[in-house]
């Protein structure tokens, strides 16, 4: 398994793109600091197992799951080459589309660091929250029970959603935030699961960065899973564009070129939990060591989500 890892490990960004470099000589110093401190993890794990052992090792007994899904219009035909020119939302008896393997995976691995078993999922970008807010997937907005629970209730909302867009992760990272804060700062993981980058309008692609560095101030990793075509480019350049934040708590995982690499299933299922988790045990400390793990900072709430778009029963 190790050979499958460092295929999609093995190249790490840089720490800052030349157009975005700090302004000041004090600023990069800063920015430097924090970097080398908190956010870069050698790629030297070859096993989930030893992931799970660095977690343990970083003081981390659970932490709490977050979901976000994203049904913004583009799933329609991002699927062309990766998902049978399907939309990546179709859903069969037959098979798993790669929203369902994403969260089928993540539950197998993820969960186990979720003690409670209680998994707030959100969806965005669809025709009720275009780019302005998220939705639960449940009506009383409870979190779902396991992730079987995830999928039951996946499967009941994508016939009746729309999907639209545009694409921007502001409104779920806030609603992110929200559930840090009120949990009275407990560590959070959010998992975003989504078919493309943020809309490169001159107002979404900042929302979404500011709303990331304000995250940086609560105990919150966020993992963004890559499905369909992409393109992902800009995606793996994206967190070396966001300013100086409190520490790194962003990443990014390409979950199709994992999965379409030619190994066996186990291999790659191990790959993404990999590539998933490796960055967490640093960036739980980092929470940690900056005093952000039960800090309660008395804000009120930004997102009220909307109620899952099913037809009234």
């Amino acid at each position: 398994m190790g050979n499958v890892v460092a295929r999609f490990l093995g190249c790490r960004p840089s720490f800052l793109d030349e157009e975005e470099q700090p302004t000041t000589k004090d600023e990069a110093s800063k920015r430097s600091r924090r970097k080398q401190k908190y956010a870069y993890i050698p790629d030297n794990y070859t096993s989930i197992e030893q992931v799970t052992d660095a977690l343990r090792d970083a003081g981390l007994e659970s932490s709490n799951l977050i979901l976000g899904i994203d049904f913004t219009g583009s799933n329609e035909w991002t699927g062309k080459r990766s998902f049978h020119d399907l939309s990546l939302h179709n859903i069969s008896n037959h098979r798993l589309n790669p929203y369902q393997q994403a969260i089928s995976i993540i539950g197998k691995v993820l969960a186990s660091f979720d003690e409670d078993d209680l998994i707030p999922c959100f969806g965005f970008g669809d025709s009720t929250t275009k780019d302005q807010g998220v939705f639960s997937f449940r009506s009383d907005h409870s979190p779902c029970h396991g992730f079987d629970e995830v999928l039951r209730c996946y499967r009941e909302i994508v016939p009746h959603l729309k999907l639209s867009g545009p694409t921007s992760f502001a409104p779920i990272v806030e609603t992110a935030v929200d559930i840090a804060e009120s949990s009275g700062g407990q560590y959070h993981v959010l998992v975003i699961i989504a078919d493309g980058q943020v809309s490169r309008d001159p107002n979404k692609e900042p929302e979404t960065i500011e709303s990331i560095v304000r995250a940086s101030a609560y105990p919150l990793s966020i993992v963004l899973v890559g499905v369909g075509d992409g393109p992902w480019d800009d995606m793996r350049k994206f967190d070396d564009r966001i300013p100086a934040r409190d520490f790194d708590n962003f990443q990014f995982v390409n979950f199709t070129d994992i999965m379409g690499s030619n190994a066996t299933a186990a291999e790659k299922e191990a790959a993404f939990a990999l590539a998933a988790l490796m960055e967490i045990p640093i960036q739980y400390k980092a929470t940690v060591e900056l005093g952000i793990v039960g800090r309660e900072t008395g804000k009120p709430k930004r997102r009220v989500p909307l109620p899952p778009p099913l037809p009234p029963s």
